[in-house]
């Protein structure tokens, strides 16, 4: 179902049931909300050239810090666990210089 990290065992977790949880081995594993995969899939769709690079990246933070949760906003994360660190998607694209402009803003009519 998420092509992305096929590679790697899905587990469920009833504490986090909407929350795709990827175990690399033993002592690495992650969390991926599903909000990301949203941002995940407008990158995929603007930098189509990029789109391994920021995957493989996550994957090495994951390596690196062992337990992650990719979260959609630091302020309003609803996937918990302790003893994990938490990223912004925007925390991988920012480092690789990957951006997108967000051009959303609200109205111009006013009142």
């Amino acid at each position: 179902m998420y092509e992305e990290f096929k590679q790697f065992k899905q587990v469920k977790d009833d504490k986090n049931p909407f929350t795709p949880h990827f175990v690399i081995d033993e002592e690495r594993d992650f969390y991926v909300e599903p909000v990301v995969f949203t941002q995940l899939h407008g990158f995929q769709e603007r930098h189509p050239d990029k789109y391994e690079l920021i995957i493989s990246s996550m994957i090495e933070k994951v390596m690196a810090n062992k337990k992650v949760i990719f979260v959609g906003d630091f302020e309003n994360y609803f996937t918990e666990k302790d003893g994990y660190i938490y990223l912004e998607l925007l925390d991988i694209t920012n480092q690789l210089q990957i951006f997108v402009e967000d051009k959303s803003r609200g109205s111009d009519y006013g009142d």
